[in-house]
This record gives C-alpha cells, structure tokens and sequence, in this order.
C-alpha cells in the first residue's frame, strides 16, 4: 500500500535525481571521435569531387577552333576574357555597361531642361513638368476644326 500512494518515490534514497556529474572521459572521447569523423568525411568529400572532375574533364566536348587561348579551367573566366580571345570587330564588349550607360542617357534627356535648337529658340523640359502643364492647359486646339461630336451631329442632321 506504501508503494501506490507515491508511485515517484525512488527507494534507492537519490531524491528523484542523478547525484553524480558526467565523467570528463566520456565528452573527450565523443569530441575526438567527431573530429576524426568530420576529418575522415572531408577527406572521402574531397576524393569524390576530384574522381567527379576527373571524369567530366574526360566527358568534355572538344573546344571550338576559333577560341585560340581558352585555358584548361573554363568555369572561371578571366577578367580580360572578351578583349583577348576574339577577333575584331568586336561590336559589343560590355553588354550591361553600354546598356547602362544608354539608360542614363535617356533618363538625363527626359529630366533635364535644354535647347533642341538654340537658332529656332526649341527648347526640352522635363516630362514631369510637361504632363503637369498638359494637365493644366489641356491639349491644344486647331482654330479651323470642330469638336468631332459637333460635326456628327450637323451630318446626323444633314440625312434626316
């Protein structure tokens, strides 16, 4: 009866924990043992990547004949690569820079204000600010013509 009325009483006399520390022994040992495996992975790791290599260098398709100083890595690809492998007329060198470079060029002349022709007194200004005097003003009117509802009425008219 003793037994079911504190079934978490431990009769060994601990008090429901461990009294003793983890030895020291045992932490070094596993340590080693990780380091030896991590070792011992890294070196397997290393020797299926250079088998693989191997292999995909012998797998390789012959290089084109017109590339006449392509070296054996082509993975990286030197910084001079363009200007020293292909023959002239070299049309485009820096794709993304002359891009670029037109970019801020278009962007420059649609915020800027310039003359067009300085004789003439043509002038550029922003595009922002021709929308906002477009908004303002509205679009300019011949003084010859008619709204194009007036004629379409004097011709619905003209039939009756």
């Amino acid at each position: 009866m003793s037994n079911s009325a504190n079934p978490h009483h431990n009769p060994h006399g601990h008090g429901g924990y461990e009294r003793q520390d983890i030895g020291a022994a045992g932490v070094i040992y596993f340590l080693l043992g990780l380091g030896v495996a991590c070792i011992l992975v890294y070196f397997i790791v290393d020797g299926l990547y250079l088998f693989l290599e191997r292999r995909s260098e012998a797998n390789q398709p012959p290089i084109s004949p017109l590339i006449t100083n392509a070296g054996k890595d082509v993975r990286h690809i030197p910084k001079d690569y363009p200007s020293t492998v292909f023959p002239d007329p070299k049309l485009e060198e820096d794709e993304r820079g002359q891009l670029d470079g037109i970019r801020l060029q278009e962007e420059q002349t649609l915020s800027t204000y310039n003359y067009v022709d300085q004789k003439a007194g043509t002038v550029r200004i922003p595009i922002d600010r021709a929308m906002d005097l477009l908004a303002q003003r509205g679009l300019p009117v011949r003084q010859g013509a008619q709204p194009a509802q007036a004629q379409d009425q004097k011709g619905s008219i003209a039939k009756k």
